[in-house]
């Protein structure tokens, strides 16, 4: 095992369409690149302001909401185009800010905005002001809160519990709250299969003696319908009849707007459109079931890409692939993929790792909750524990037995010439990897609630030893979210494996033995460090494992996470652990939020490291660690 400490770094391109383009400006990360540099457009008649702003309040959250709704505020220091922009300016201002008092329940709040000490009410439709800074006050009187008083539910929404749309008697009378219990009411009817339910009435009533709101909502159902003619617009190269299949919209189908959300997610997901809508009529149609249209765009059907990493243990990586996502007409996937890996780690191209791989998909093969997939794979691995030069070929089937859960499996081949502690061994094994999910995680790359739980296995037969043996793994994770606004995100995960069946150890190919280790599983130690080992110190693999991982993920601003986290794992060369050698590595990580996932940088050092072990460990990469 080499000896020192572990830096990965990785980075991505991505570039969409093929066709060559005119260079352009963007963001990335929070920094600007490719931006010329042009002027921002220049203000016709500029008139500079000063502004006194007094938001009436000592209550800082109060007081915060009032100077964000004020543009004068926000836009302090910079020109507005002419006096009558600055007074349209202020008008704007004063609903603005108005809409904030009644959004925290003031409805008695008073907005006096004096331009040059004027009322704005009472300057002219075109006034003039004097030349140089004008001055602005803008005074805000709060008023107090108003709570809610008598709530009465009409027509269809009669007979609701007003407390379950959070109109609660003395509870704050929040414009929000108000208007989002109207708009729960609709989609609650909408959801007993009303597709034309509506709000006839909503009715805010506040009486300045007692400070209270009296609320009035009434909605109208409308008649039960099913689903109804389904019609496709917008397809060019994707076959519209296969768009309808794959949404699982069908005719005579209830009506129900979560069905109809999530067909409209599931289309997204296939890659192949820009945008997807599902249009619905605006009447039923004569047989009383009301007609619908998915409208597509579709997207860039090919792409490419190309990455790379860096290790000071392993060199320097690269990656590309190339991927076509409608082959067929049928959003038939087909990547193809490689990756060259150790360049300038070992003592030349002997030490250097290569993998190439094929992999086709095809949505809706056996019925629209169902993909076919087959891959062929060839790789050369150099690392700590074997040298291994692998081929692969696997077709199987993933189905999805409902929002949460999926099964898997497929037929694999595979032809493996492996040089580890044990010798120079060829292996040929043939094998069913079978898979159930379950996953109710509100987001796959940084969630906040729900759980993942997964369990495989895999019975396999090695012809050279004429040898069956079969690993069986587990894993959970699981999240919850403490205090407003998801801050602190509690996560924690366990998983756990073994291998049956075969007489020793060597009769198992070492890629299919067990290793901790790295940044997926014990942080601190390096890429497969945690194993069993020889009496020459060698990494051997295991027959079973254990690993357990914890995390306090807080955020302390909307794109900025810090996240102190314990990983602790054994691995041991029995069926079942026998837990005579844990490791545990601890350590603190940063996360920057970016709409595709956060950016992950974790450092962490191993609390009983191996003799002559990486003494600390970086891991970079995109998403959460688990």
């Amino acid at each position: 095992m080499r000896a020192g400490t572990s830096l990965a770094l990785a980075s991505t391109l991505a570039i969409l369409p093929l066709a060559v383009e005119p260079a352009f400006a963007f963001k990335l990360f929070g920094m600007r690149f490719f931006e010329s540099d042009e002027e921002e457009p220049e203000v016709i008649d500029p008139i500079n302001y000063t502004l006194t702003f007094d938001a009436g309040t000592d209550d800082d959250e109060l007081k915060d909401v009032i100077e964000a709704a004020a543009l004068l505020k926000q836009d302090e220091g910079e020109p507005v185009s002419g006096d009558l922009g600055l007074l349209i300016k202020a008008r704007d201002d004063r609903d603005r800010i108005l809409a904030a008092l009644y959004e925290k329940a003031r409805y008695g709040g008073v907005v006096d905005i004096r331009i040059g000490g004027t009322p704005i009410d009472s300057l002219p439709p075109d006034p003039a002001f004097p030349s140089g800074a004008v001055p602005v006050n803008v005074t805000v009187h709060p008023g107090p809160a108003f709570t809610f008083d008598s709530v009465t539910m009409k027509g269809d929404a009669a007979g609701r519990t007003p407390a379950d749309y959070g109109l609660v008697r003395g509870a704050r009378a929040d414009s929000t709250v108000i208007i989002a219990a109207g708009e729960r009411v609709v989609a609650n009817l909408k959801a007993e299969s009303r597709p034309l339910a509506r709000l006839t009435d909503r009715q805010a009533i506040a009486d300045h003696k007692t400070n209270t709101v009296d609320v009035i909502i009434a909605a109208e159902g409308g008649p039960v319908a099913d689903v109804g003619a389904v019609g496709v617009t917008g397809t060019k190269d994707v076959d519209a009849g296969f768009v309808k299949y794959y949404s699982r919209i069908n005719a005579g189908q209830p009506y129900s707007p979560e069905r109809l959300s999530k067909a409209a997610d599931r289309l997204r997901q296939l890659g192949v459109f820009s945008s997807v809508t599902i249009k619905e009529a605006e009447k039923l149609a004569p047989d009383g079931s009301l007609p619908m249209t998915i409208e597509v765009s579709e997207g860039k059907m090919r792409y490419f890409g190309a990455g790379a990493q860096f290790s000071t243990l392993d060199g320097f990586g690269l990656q590309g692939y190339w991927g076509h996502r409608n082959l067929f007409g049928r959003a038939e996937s087909l990547r193809i993929e490689g990756s060259i890996n150790g360049i300038g780690e070992g003592n030349g191209i002997d030490d250097i790792g290569y993998s190439l791989g094929l992999l086709f998909a095809k949505p809706g093969a056996f019925g629209p909750a169902s993909t076919f997939t087959a891959s062929i794979k060839a790789a050369i691995d150099d690392t700590d524990a074997y040298y291994a030069t692998t081929g692969t070929l696997a077709v199987g089937a993933t189905f999805e037995l409902s929002d949460y859960d999926t099964v898997s499996g497929s037929a694999e081949v595979a032809a493996m010439q492996v040089d580890d502690p044990f010798g120079d061994n060829f292996y040929l094994t043939t094998a069913i990897p079978l898979e159930y999910v379950r996953d109710t995680r509100d987001n796959k790359l940084n969630p906040t609630t729900g759980y993942r739980a997964m369990i495989n296995a895999k019975p396999t037969y090695e012809f050279e030893r004429s040898t069956f043996f079969s690993s069986f793994e587990t894993s959970g994770s699981i999240y919850r979210s403490l205090g407003a606004e998801d801050r602190v995100i509690l996560a924690g995960r366990l998983g756990a494996g073994t291998i049956i069946g075969a007489p020793t150890l060597s009769d198992i190919p070492a890629p299919r033995r067990f290793y901790l280790g790295g940044g997926g599983t014990v942080r601190g130690y390096g890429y497969q460090d945690i194993s069993p080992r020889n009496d020459d110190n060698e990494l051997l693999g295991g027959r079973s494992y254990v690993v357990a991982s914890a995390e306090v993920r807080v955020n302390v601003t909307e794109t900025i996470g810090v996240v102190p986290f314990i990983d602790v794992g054994t691995v041991s060369r029995d069926e079942l652990p026998d837990f005579s050698d844990i490791r545990a590595g601890a350590g603190i990580g940063l996360r920057y939020g970016t709409p595709f996932g956060p950016i992950r940088l974790d450092v962490a050092v191993p609390l009983n490291p191996y003799e002559g072990g990486d003494s600390f460990g970086i891991y970079a990469g995109i998403g959460q660690a688990f």
